[in-house]
């Protein structure tokens, strides 16, 4: 038994109107991607459409030589017209079987071929999108791109579209057909769909009210479990199962009374509209006998005159008819559903995406017997920026040796609020420099910049002495290793996990680079060392495992620039004292950035840097800072009593 969906509305309660702009992109989309497949399809659905609705009128044709025979008694010659007339039915039906077969073979085909390429188009354009987008938008939400949108257009595409078309076809084919045999019969037809429509809208109008409010309750439901699930070991501690049990209950009792009053309505539509069907099938039986038994002329366009051979097919019309329109009726929410997935889905794909204005790029270089400068297809530890000079043509090389300058740089994440107040920072080649500060003071935004992962709104910021706007994004993030304090690894090994930070690097790179994050005593006790399966994000492994595995991958990038953001904040201080001996290592001959809540593992920087409310209040290495006795020797002094 089908069910009509509930009417889609927008926030003003009212029945959402379909988007035609978003429709005909769908289609021309379809079009683009398969300009042969598709015509065959369209032709598949007519001639199906065709061959459903003209056996009516030979079905006329047999049951009008059968009365003959009937009244002659002569089957001889009867058989000549019945039996052709009767190949030819089957002949039609067997023809509409295999349209049928043949297009939906073809719309499986350029259903799921579409939505590949959508999802394709769909991710390629996201990696193309700057960080700020994914900043500003709930994981959620980018998530319902590739999983409620797409399903909605694949509905739309699969589904509505082809029904309402060879639903249409039918509806008009059916129509004319009826139209010509009888005007009078068509009218009974037409006062009953008419009726069947307005059954539709009293009771699916009543029932879209209590789907919006089942929605509503479907997402607190889950939210609600998801925030139980996240939180389990708080709800354990503090002994909350009973309190938990109780809200679940009252949230999931407020589901079930709205999604009892939605079905409720929902599951009524369709027996109503069925037997407004046999009730229509038994209407035209009795109209057509009355007109028999009266003798009442019939008004057509063939100017038949009413017979037992019109009454019967138009009786099939009439469940063919009301069948058809029902299926239209029964495909508009679908199409409003799948176009609005559409305008999502397009969003998306229109977002703006990352501009990239730079043309010095990073090569692998070396000096020739002349001590000059030059690029190299081999890997080297030498790196250089490539910088094409556009007046007179040239190339020039210049060394990546590290030095990292922000003059007066100003910055806000938001027009209106800014972050980072006339911020100044010189890191020479080789130094590490640290940034101290209260949680919001501005430390992650600086590195931020350096990535030009946002763009800052006034100052300069310069990389040997190059502005970054002219070094081409991918090459300016290639040469800065990053680790992050949220860990992120990806569903592989461990080996992969590490080979993540440059995918061309051997095993033997990987492991080397494990030895000097201070990860490989923990890995090759794991089950199967390298090879061990991460799933969930690391889950079976402690955060302070997959923060080695972490920092092993930007040791195997091997950046001349290094950013380390609260990067052994996960650490216990016994491991911490493991990982530091592999991070001196790996800092060596590097600029390094670090950030730190921790003010042990800055000591040793060649410059600290405290910042307050987007400021650099005090800048200096930590002798000079802890003799000032300003805020870094209270925060200093401060940890050291905590500890």
């Amino acid at each position: 038994m089908k069910k009509n969906n509930p009417p889609v509305l927008g926030p003003d309660g009212k029945r959402k109107k379909i988007n035609m702009s978003s429709l005909k992109r769908v289609l021309k989309m379809l079009f683009n991607y398969y300009p042969v497949l598709l015509p065959i399809i369209l032709v598949c659905i007519v001639f199906a459409a065709i061959t459903a609705s003209v056996p009516a009128v030979f079905q006329q044709q047999v049951l009008q030589a059968i009365e003959k025979w009937i009244t002659s008694g002569d089957w001889e010659s009867a058989k000549q017209e019945i039996i052709p007339k009767i190949i030819l039915l089957g002949s039609l039906y067997a023809l509409s079987f295999i349209g049928v077969i043949v297009q939906s073979q073809l719309i499986a085909i350029i259903t799921q071929g579409f939505l590949g390429k959508m999802r394709k188009t769909m991710f390629d354009g996201m990696q193309n999108l700057p960080i700020k987008y994914f900043d500003t938008h709930k994981h959620g939400d980018i998530m319902s791109f590739y999983t409620n949108d797409i399903d909605t257009l694949r509905q739309l595409v699969s589904q509505a579209l082809p029904t309402i078309l060879q639903a249409s076809i039918v509806v008009i084919s059916v129509f004319s057909i009826m139209l010509w045999y009888s005007i009078w019969m068509t009218l009974v037809v037409v006062f009953g769909v008419a009726m069947l429509f307005m059954v539709t809208r009293i009771v699916g109008g009543g029932s879209a009210k209590y789907f919006m409010k089942q929605q509503k309750s479907v997402a607190k439901t889950e939210g609600y479990v998801q925030e139980i699930m996240s939180g389990q070991k708080v709800v354990k501690v503090f002994c909350h199962e009973d309190k938990s049990r109780e809200q679940f209950e009252k949230v999931n009792n407020e589901l079930f009374e709205d999604s009892n009053r939605a079905h409720a309505y929902a599951n009524c539509l369709g027996p109503i509209n069925m037997n407004i069907g046999n009730i229509l099938y038994v209407i035209i039986a009795t109209v057509g006998g009355l007109f028999l038994l009266s003798k009442t002329p019939n008004f057509s366009i063939s100017g038949l005159a009413f017979e037992i051979s019109i009454i019967i097919p138009f009786l099939n019309m009439t469940k063919q008819f009301t069948g058809n329109v029902n299926q239209v009726s029964q495909q508009i929410n679908a199409i409003v559903m799948g176009v609005a997935g559409a305008e999502r889905i397009f969003a998306l794909m229109d977002e703006i995406p990352e501009t990239d204005e730079g043309y010095v790029t990073l090569v692998n270089a070396e000096y020739d017997e002349n001590g000059n400068l030059r690029e190299t297809e081999k890997r080297t530890r030498l790196w250089a920026w490539k910088h094409p000079h556009q007046a007179d043509g040239t190339v020039t090389y210049t060394e990546l040796k590290g030095e990292v300058t922000l003059n007066d740089v100003d910055f806000g994440y938001v027009e209106g609020k800014q972050v980072l107040h006339n911020v100044s920072v010189y890191a020479n080649p080789g130094e590490k420099v640290a940034f101290v500060g209260a949680t919001g003071a501005g430390k992650t935004t600086i590195t931020n910049l350096i990535n030009r992962f946002y763009d800052i709104a006034d100052g300069k910021i310069r990389y040997d002495g190059i502005n970054i706007n002219k070094i081409r994004k991918s090459d300016l993030r290639r040469s800065l290793g990053i680790v992050l304090q949220e860990t992120n690894l990806f569903t592989g090994t461990v080996m992969d996990n590490i080979r993540y930070g440059r995918l061309d690097a051997t095993d033997e790179e990987c492991i080397e680079a494990a030895k000097l994050a201070g990860a490989d005593d923990f890995i090759t006790r794991l089950p199967n060392s390298y090879d061990t399966e991460l799933v969930n994000n690391g889950s079976n492994l402690s955060q302070g495992q997959r923060q080695l595995i972490a920092i092993a991958r930007a040791a195997v990038a091997d950046p001349p620039v290094m950013i380390l953001d609260e990067a052994t904040s996960s650490i216990d201080t016994h491991t911490e004292a493991i990982v530091q001996r592999g991070m001196d290592k790996l800092m060596q001959g590097r600029t390094v950035f670090v950030i730190a809540h921790r003010l042990s593992t800055v000591k040793n920087s060649d410059v600290i840097m405290v910042l307050d409310q987007g400021r650099i209040i005090e800048r200096g290495n930590h002798e000079k800072l802890i003799a000032e006795k300003g805020q870094y020797y209270q925060l200093y002094t401060g940890a050291f009593e905590l500890e």
